[in-house]
C-alpha cells in the first residue's frame, strides 16, 4: 500500500520546500524505497507556462510536455527520475476540471461547493501517482505558506486526506523558520510555534517539524519547540544554511529525518542508505581543479531562478570535469556593437539563454557575432539557437535582413519561421511543440562526440524552427545541422565545422542534466571553457 507524505510551510516562503522534499525522497530511494515528488501549487494559472519568468522563475518542462514549476527540476535532478504532469497541480487546474465535470452533469444537480467538490479532486489528485502501483511513497509538496487564502483548499485536502488514509499511512512534514535575533543574541521560537498553532487551527497536527536556522538549535530549544507543538522531540528536525542545496540530502540523513519518517509510517528502515554516488559528486564540487568564467546572456537575468537548470546544469557539468564554473549574468539588452568585446572579452565561454519575444534580441545576436568571430566556445539554447542561425544568415551568408518570424512577420529571410501546423493556434499555453522529441545526429559531428550515440531524445519548448529552405546554403558556409528530427526533419543541432566549440540546440537540454546524468553537451561545453583557460595561459 502507497504511504504519503505531505510537505507544508509556514512563517514565510522560500524556505526550501521543494528541496526539503527532494532530500528526504534522495534519502528514502537511497534507502531503496521506491519514491516520487508531485508539486500542489494554490495559484489560479492552469500551468506556469503563461507566466513571466520574473514571477516565477522558470516553467519546467517535463518528458510528456507539462509545463510545470521549477521545484519538479529540483526532484528530477535529486532522484534521477522523470516527471509528468501527474507531478504539478494548481488550483486553476483543478477548478477547471470540477467547472468541466458540472457542466457535464456530473453532479447531477447538486450545489457545487469548496468541500467536498474541489477538496475531493484535490484528494483525487494527490491519489494518482500512488495509484499507479510505480511507488511506495509519495511526497505532496503544497506550495504557498500555512495561513494563505489561496492554500486553504489544498490544506483542508491534507486534513480530510489524513484522516481517511489514517495515521500510519500518511504523515505532515512543517517547515518553519527559527530566526536569529542578533540584538537578543538568541534563537526565537515563537514564528514556529504560532505557525503550528494556524495549522492547528484548520485541523491538522504535524508529525515533523523540520526547522530552517542560521544557527545550531540546541537541545532547550528542540525540547521547547516539541513541548508547545505537540511533537516528539527527535521529530524536531534541524535545518541549517547550506553553502550548496546537494549538501541538503545529508544534512537531513544526519538529523536522522528519513528514519523518524519511516518509523511513523511502519515502514523498515532496510538498509542505511547508499550515498556514496553522492558523496562523490560532493567531493568533486567542492573541490574543483580548475575554474572558468561562463557569461550567460539573457534578458530575465536579474532572477537567476529563470535560468534554474541552466545554472545547475553548469554545476552538474562542472564537477564531472572538476571545474568550478562561475556564471556571470548578462542582460542582452546592454550588449551593443561598440560595447560587446569590453562585456565578453574576459570570458571562457558564452551560453545565450532562451526566451520569448523580441526584447534584447540584438544583443544576443552581437555576442554571438563576437565569439564565433574570436573563437570563443559559444552554446545556444532554443532562442539562442535561433539567433546564432540568424547572426550566420546576416554576417556571414549576407543575408542582410534574416530574422524570426516571431520578431518581424514579413522578414525577407525568415531563417527561422513557425512551424505550419502553430499558424492557426491563438491560445496561450501548452500549445508550443512540448517535451520529448527524437534527435538523429550526424556522425563526426561534435553533437555527436558528446553524446556519444546516434539516437536521442530531448526536451523542447517553443513555436519556431529552423527554415529547412535556407538549409544547403548554410551547410555549404559550414555550419551544418548535426542533429535532425528523424519523423519531421526539422533542425534540432547546429554547429560551426572550424570553432573550437559553436554548438546550438532547438531543445532545452538543461532539463535533463542530473546529478547521476550530468548533460553531455553542458561538460562538453565546460571542457571547451577550460581549454580557452589553458589557450590564455600560454
Amino acid at each position: 500500500m502507497t504511504k504519503y507524505i505531505f510537505v507544508t510551510g509556514g512563517v514565510t516562503s522560500s524556505l526550501g520546500k521543494g528541496i526539503i522534499s527532494a532530500s528526504l525522497a534522495k534519502l528514502l530511494q537511497a534507502r531503496g524505497y521506491r519514491v516520487t515528488i508531485q508539486k500542489f501549487d494554490p495559484y489560479i494559472n492552469i500551468d506556469p507556462g503563461t507566466l513571466n519568468p520574473y514571477e516565477h522563475g522558470e516553467c519546467f518542462v517535463t518528458e510528456d510536455g507539462a509545463e510545470t514549476d521549477l521545484d519538479l527540476g529540483h526532484y528530477e535532478r535529486f532522484l534521477n527520475v522523470p516527471t509528468s504532469q501527474a507531478n504539478n497541480i494548481t488550483t486553476g487546474r483543478i477548478y477547471q476540471n470540477v467547472i468541466n465535470k458540472e457542466r457535464q452533469g456530473e453532479f447531477l444537480g447538486k450545489t457545487v461547493q469548496v468541500v467536498p467538490h474541489i477538496t475531493d479532486e484535490i484528494k483525487r489528485n494527490m491519489r494518482i501517482l500512488g495509484e499507479s502501483g510505480d511507488y511506495d511513497i509519495v511526497i505532496t509538496e503544497i506550495g504557498g505558506t500555512v495561513g494563505d487564502i489561496e492554500s486553504l483548499p489544498f490544506v483542508e485536502a491534507v486534513r480530510q486526506f489524513k484522516w481517511e488514509e489514517g495515521n500510519n499511512n500518511a504523515l505532515v512534514i512543517h517547515l518553519t523558520l527559527v530566526p536569529y535575533l542578533a540584538a537578543a543574541g538568541e534563537l526565537k521560537t515563537k514564528p514556529t510555534q504560532h505557525s503550528v498553532k494556524a495549522l492547528l487551527e484548520y485541523g491538522i497536527q504535524p508529525d515533523i517539524l523540520v526547522c530552517r536556522t542560521e544557527h545550531h538549535i540546541s537541545q532547550d530549544i528542540r525540547r521547547k519547540i516539541a513541548l508547545f507543538c505537540n511533537v516528539n522531540i527527535n521529530a524536531v528536525i534541524e535545518s541549517m544554511d547550506a553553502s550548496t542545496i546537494y549538501d541538503v540530502p545529508l544534512l537531513m540523513y544526519k538529523e536522522q529525518l528519513d528514519k523518524t519518517v519511516l518509523s511513523k509510517l511502519k515502514l523498515p528502515a532496510k538498509a542505511e542508505p547508499s550515498m556514496e554516488t553522492w558523496k562523490d559528486f560532493l567531493g568533486r564540487l567542492k573541490n574543483p581543479t580548475s575554474e572558468v568564467k561562463i557569461g550567460l546572456v539573457g534578458k530575465y537575468v536579474e532572477l537567476p531562478d529563470a535560468y534554474k537548470s541552466i545554472t545547475e546544469a553548469f554545476i552538474h557539468a562542472g564537477a564531472k570535469n572538476e571545474c568550478k564554473v562561475r556564471v556571470e549574468y548578462i542582460p542582452s539588452e546592454s550588449i551593443y556593437a561598440d560595447n560587446v568585446k569590453e562585456k565578453l572579452s574576459h570570458l571562457d565561454g558564452v551560453l545565450v539563454a532562451p526566451g520569448f519575444g523580441s526584447r534584447g534580441i540584438e544583443g544576443k545576436i552581437e555576442a554571438i557575432k563576437y565569439v564565433r568571430e574570436n573563437n570563443v566556445p559559444f552554446f545556444g539554447i532554443c532562442l539562442g539557437m535561433q539567433c546564432c542561425v540568424i547572426e550566420f544568415g546576416r554576417n556571414v551568408l549576407g543575408l542582410k535582413d534574416a530574422n524570426t518570424t516571431e520578431i518581424d512577420e514579413n522578414a525577407p529571410h525568415p531563417v527561422i519561421n513557425m512551424m505550419e501546423e502553430q499558424k492557426n493556434i491563438t491560445t496561450k499555453g501548452g500549445t508550443m511543440r512540448l517535451g520529448a522529441y527524437p534527435c538523429d545526429l550526424k556522425k563526426g559531428t561534435k553533437a555527436f562526440a558528446a553524446y556519444g550515440k546516434q539516437h536521442i531524445s530531448e526536451r523542447h519548448r517553443h513555436r519556431y524552427e529552423f527554415n529547412n529552405k535556407y538549409l544547403a546554403q548554410y551547410e555549404e558556409a559550414g555550419m551544418i545541422a548535426s542533429g535532425i528530427n528523424p519523423e519531421s526533419k526539422l533542425v534540432e543541432i547546429v554547429e560551426l565545422k572550424n570553432h573550437p566549440f559553436f554548438v546550438g540546440g532547438q531543445f532545452h537540454p538543461e532539463l535533463k542534466s542530473t546529478v547521476a546524468n550530468p548533460h553531455p553537451l553542458f561538460i562538453k561545453f565546460v571542457a571547451a571553457a577550460m581549454e580557452q583557460v589553458k589557450k590564455k595561459a600560454i
